[in-house]
């Protein structure tokens, strides 16, 4: 019979099998150096704010055997941190205790303090919890402050395309206003500039629970100024803004060109700045050339730390889909990860991806395999690779800059393999991404049969879906056009 099961829960068979049941106690067994080990191996495991969030107050109530199984009951000090564990950390839990012990393991979480002897005091339930849980606090100023549950450090993958940006980020996190301030991230869409970002403000809630930490977009601070404007409540947005230690906005880009909202922002910038608080903002470009942005914005934002984060590489796509692919429950074979890793290029798309792939296996039932994931990058959605939009003549460009060959030696008979493949890039780029007829590409690639440029083609399509760095090849030309 298997103790975990939802209704037990519900109705507390499971407590009541454990008292009358199950009575063999082993012996020798120290519950307290057990409960210590396993913490300690939980500890490499999860983050340290997590830890001590829900495990620090934590023991082992009762440990009994029958045949071949350990039942384990966790004393936990609230309702809140029960139900916590129950749902996001009973398997490491319960994974860690079994490879401890030598055999499987059943779990249950009871409300059950210890005193300062160790001993179990019988919980009290009142009608409303107030306890002060620490982990109930850290998530209200985090919905609070609006930021977004997983975007942490923690989950956040570091190479050299994001590496300045990172440490930057950690180093305000540890000095807020004294370090960098402003704090000015850009680069492209859905590459992490609102994880980093919103990775501060975690940081620093973590901290400082009562720390006044707010994000927000352009857009949204613009409507706050027209709303005060409007209802004649203006001293209230600033009320709201100007008493922050930690400001946050996001594509502050959307600001540039409004008049009133430039003059309100250098006001709530400076106020910010002179009372140390810190601000950290993002945008699509640096602050330079962001059209119409008032000049003495652009002193301020460069009067700080201007880092950019570039488009991931291969080693970083695969970081962020196992990172994604752990928060979704999915566990991705690394071959199938690198599969998808060289298929899509943003963090953005490997979200979208993900969130199709969970579709596909748990709604339509469908088999993880790299069949599977071929069909899904290859359905021309907005996981799969943008099409380019440039002459045949920009593409042969491309191809010559990127291989450093001369157009004789890409347009010529040799088979060698160093001109070969870039030739068969160069004719499949031609056709898949310009659509050009095969007659058309043979003839503006030396005259060939269309029968060769087919064969090209179909043979970098089948290298494509699992040679990387064919994928890394065919990105790097389309991003040179």
């Amino acid at each position: 019979m298997h103790l975990l099961e939802a209704e037990n829960y519900k109705n507390g068979l499971v407590l009541r099998l454990l008292c009358t049941s199950f009575t063999i106690k082993m012996e020798g067994i120290d519950t307290n150096n057990l409960w210590g080990d396993v913490c300690e191996n939980l500890k490499l495991s999860v983050s340290g704010a997590i830890f001590s969030t829900w495990f620090t107050q934590t023991h082992i109530v009762s440990l009994k055997k029958n045949d071949k199984r350990h039942f384990i009951e966790i004393g936990c000090p609230t309702l809140y941190s029960k139900a916590t564990l129950e749902t996001r950390y009973f398997g490491i839990v319960q994974d860690t205790l079994s490879s401890f012990l030598k055999t499987p393991v059943d779990l249950i979480f009871t409300v059950k303090q210890q005193n300062s002897n160790g001993k179990n005091l019988q919980p009290v339930t009142p009608l409303f919890e107030n306890s002060k849980d620490h982990g109930e606090d850290l998530n209200r100023a985090i919905s609070q402050s609006k930021l977004r549950m997983t975007y942490t450090f923690q989950n956040f993958a570091v190479s050299s395309s994001n590496q300045m940006a990172w440490a930057a980020a950690e180093a305000v996190s540890k000095n807020p206003g004294s370090a960098y301030n402003p704090l000015f991230i850009w680069g492209g869409v859905g590459i992490g500039k609102t994880h980093l970002m919103s990775a501060v403000g975690h940081s620093v809630l973590e901290k400082n629970r009562n720390a006044k930490v707010y994000f927000c977009t352009g857009e949204d601070f613009t409507n706050d100024i027209v709303e005060g404007i409007r209802n004649k409540t203006t001293q209230d947005f600033r009320n709201k803004y100007r008493k922050l230690n930690l400001l946050l906005i996001d594509d502050i880009q959307f600001i540039a060109g409004k008049v009133s909202v430039q003059e309100e922002f250098f006001h709530t910038f400076n106020a910010l700045v002179y009372s140390g608080s810190q601000i950290i903002l993002t945008s699509d470009q640096p602050p330079s050339e962001i059209k119409r942005l008032e000049e003495r914005l652009k002193s301020r934002f460069e009067a700080g730390l201007i880092v950019d984060i570039g488009p991931p590489d291969f080693e970083l796509r695969c970081a962020i889909v196992g990172i994604k692919a752990k928060q979704k429950g999915l566990t991705i074979p690394s071959n199938l990860i690198h599969m998808i890793a060289g298929n899509i290029d943003t963090p953005r798309k490997i979200e979208g991806f993900l969130i199709k792939l969970l579709s596909e296996l748990t709604i339509k039932k469908s088999e993880l395999n790299e069949m599977l994931i071929e069909n899904l990058v290859g359905k021309g959605d907005d996981s799969s690779p943008i099409r380019i939009k440039a002459s045949a003549n920009d593409v042969v460009t491309a191809v010559m800059k990127y291989y450093s060959l001369g157009k004789k030696q890409l347009m010529g008979e040799s088979r060698v393999k160093r001109l070969a493949q870039p030739r068969q890039l160069l004719m499949y780029i031609l056709r898949t991404q310009l659509s050009l007829p095969y007659e058309e590409v043979g003839r503006l690639i030396g005259g060939r049969d269309h029968t060769t440029v087919m064969h090209a083609v179909d043979k970098i399509t089948q290298m494509a879906s699992n040679n990387v760095q064919i994928r890394e090849d065919i990105l790097g030309i389309k991003k040179l056009i």
